[in-house]
């Protein structure tokens, strides 16, 4: 946080702004470290949307029971990791929402060892895209002032 304090900063503005937001799910786990991220967190919590509403649980139901008919062919343990993070919560808020989904994993349909998000995304018709590829798509600049 202290490399490049500016992002967080646009992170805020963007939230305002309506353009990007988290899950409280995302939060939650952040919170369970103790560190700069943690309080940031803490200190920004309309940053994190809510997952607790009707539309929002039934995707992730769908998200659930469409991974549980795969697990079979993935490594075991493999249902109950992804279950148990954020990221199925994630996709399901997204699919509430239209929004998009911004992760560094990449889509790799023949992945057998976990769930990733990219491969639960893309059979939701949810869109995706890595952080490089958001701070284009909104704009981002962290400029340097000249002298």
């Amino acid at each position: 946080m202290t490399f490049c304090p500016a992002f967080w900063q646009w992170l805020l503005l963007q939230n305002q702004a309506m353009a990007l937001a988290s899950i409280t799910s995302v939060k939650e786990e952040i919170a369970k470290g103790n560190d700069e991220l943690a309080k940031w967190t803490a200190e920004n919590t309309n940053f994190f949307h809510d997952i607790s509403d009707e539309h929002t649980q039934a995707a992730y139901i769908a998200v659930a029971t469409h991974l549980a008919e795969l697990a079979p062919k993935m490594k075991a343990g493999a249902l109950e990791e992804f279950l148990s993070g954020a990221d199925p919560w994630l996709i399901a808020k997204a699919m509430c929402t239209g929004a998009t989904v911004v992760t560094h994993e990449v889509l790799n349909l023949e992945a057998k060892r976990k769930f990733i998000i990219p491969n639960v995304c893309k059979h939701f018709d949810v869109p995706y895209m890595n952080t490089f590829e958001l701070l284009h798509t909104l704009d981002a600049k962290f400029v340097l002032p000249h002298g």
